[in-house]
């Protein structure tokens, strides 16, 4: 058996969840728990350019928000951040 998650051939979806990490997902295999569709079946390569679009910081959505709020906490007195 060869491996769903590379078959050139086969129909994906891309998948992204809370943190907003995305997942290249084979378009019959069940969406697991925790995860929703970002791009509907498509071609493989379709749903890579896709999730290469999307997710451009690797960094989880908790971890995104937890820098901003520390950078917020330390930004100087009066600083407008315009």
């Amino acid at each position: 058996m060869s491996n769903p998650f590379e078959d050139a051939d086969g129909s994906y979806l891309a998948l992204v969840n809370d943190e907003g990490q995305y997942s290249l997902w084979p378009a019959f295999i069940e969406v697991p728990a925790g995860w929703r569709i970002a791009h509907e079946k498509a071609a493989r390569q379709v749903c890579v350019d896709f999730i290469e679009a999307q997710w451009t910081d690797m960094r989880p959505k908790s971890l995104i928000d937890a820098t901003a709020r520390e950078s917020a906490t330390d930004a100087p007195a009066g600083a407008s951040g315009a």
